[in-house]
């Protein structure tokens, strides 16, 4: 079941027109010059609108676009009315006018993705509710809140896991995520790509207890997290990738032996798992690389097509001084990724020991460009920089998630 919407439309988007929206909307509005029938059908919705006769103040915005259908304020309001009455199939084309109309109003194309969400147009919704995001959407709490949580939603759907979490994450830190979000969280954890989360039994079970350790791994209370993965330890410790989700809890938590432990039993549970394998190298990485290399020689054995297991085999064979083996693992993970600065960083490394040195100067002072590129998008962001020495982050796209 989805959750109803928290915002409420018709007082959230009243507010949102005071400001520079309107001001738009009004430049669209006179072009071409309103009729004097036009201006009289406007008033009348307007006035209706504020009087609380939504049906009545629908029926005249419908007659005033007849006249004008280039008047985004009333395209507008009449997605307003619509989506704050739950009526999604007309809320999304009209809110599809406004877009059209003003293609730089976030907040329009925003309320057309959770529109496409309810509507279970998922494609187009997560498009639209990231193509939003560049832009300046409305600083409106619930709806930013609302976005967060649909658009977690559609990453996980998506098996976008590293975003999803992010998403959530970030209810759960400002303490707005409800048990939706935490369903939704719990999904993201244990590698689910459902579209509705289980509603009884034990996976039902097992997804709210990891979901509310996640959340409270979200918000670095790792004490009380961990009581929820020890619950579900006890109870269901072979539930499908259970022991993923509790190791990745570990490792934020900085205890990386019991994460690898844990990696360790999820190949128990699943000989063939790639990520499981993934999960110990990258754990292993600045650790103990040389313990790490032969889960990442696995990985890449039974998953070859996939780049980013053959990045952690580069990395860790740089770091364990195997520099000619490291390079063919780099180029691939290079191709597949060439705007990774850390990549080009390893690369510079093995290619300088192997003789390579103009192809050492090159990585290095392609890292030096990307590298200074990602720290001014963080800056912008206010966001702290990343260093090109960090530990291994999984990133969406490079990742070896593992499908149900």
């Amino acid at each position: 079941m989805r959750r109803r919407k928290q915002i409420g439309a018709i007082a959230l988007l009243a507010a949102l027109l005071t400001g520079a929206a309107g001001a738009s909307f009004a430049q669209v509005r006179t072009k071409p010059a309103p009729s004097t029938e036009f201006k009289t059908l406007a008033t009348q919705a307007e006035a209706a609108r504020e009087a609380g006769h939504l049906d009545e103040a629908a029926a005249l915005y419908r007659d005033a676009l007849r006249i004008n259908p280039r008047w985004a304020e009333g395209w507008w309001w009449l997605g307003a009315i619509d989506y704050d009455s739950d009526r999604y199939a007309g809320a999304a084309p009209e809110f599809q006018k406004v877009v059209a109309l003003e293609p730089s109003y976030a907040t329009a194309r925003v309320l057309l993705g959770l529109c496409q969400f309810h509507l279970g147009l998922d494609g187009e919704a997560l498009k639209n509710i990231e193509a939003a995001k560049v832009g300046d959407i409305a600083d409106d709490v619930q709806l930013r809140q609302e976005v967060l949580y649909v658009e977690g939603v559609l990453l996980q759907r998506a098996g976008r896991f590293e975003a999803a979490r992010e998403a959530l994450g970030s209810l759960c830190q400002c303490g707005a995520a409800g048990q939706d979000a935490v369903m939704a969280l719990g999904m993201v954890a244990l590698w689910m790509t459902d579209a509705q989360p289980p509603v009884a039994g034990e996976a039902a079970q097992v997804t709210l207890h990891v979901g509310l350790g996640a959340c409270l791994d979200a918000r670095k209370n790792y004490d009380a997290g961990r009581r929820e993965f020890e619950s579900v330890a006890a109870s269901s410790p072979h539930f499908r990738n259970f022991h993923l989700a509790y190791g990745r809890f570990l490792e934020d938590a900085g205890n990386s032996s019991g994460a690898i432990r844990e990696y360790k039993l999820a190949i128990q549970d699943e000989p063939s798992s790639v990520l499981a394998r993934f999960l110990i190298g990258a754990a292993e990485y600045k650790v103990d690389s040389a313990a790490g290399v032969p889960y990442a020689e696995e990985a890449a054995r039974l998953a070859p097509k996939l780049p980013y297991v053959h990045y952690l085999l580069g990395l860790l064979l740089v770091d364990t001084g195997e520099f000619k083996r490291a390079v063919p693992e780099l180029e691939i993970a290079r191709k597949a990724f060439p705007g990774e600065a850390r990549i080009e960083l390893a690369l510079g490394s093995a290619y300088a020991h192997v003789g390579r040195v103009e192809d050492a100067a090159h990585a290095r002072a392609e890292f030096q460009r990307l590298n200074k590129a990602q720290k001014a998008q963080n800056a912008a962001k206010g966001e702290p920089g990343t260093g090109g020495a960090a530990q291994i982050e999984i990133k969406d796209g490079m990742e070896t998630a593992e499908r149900p």
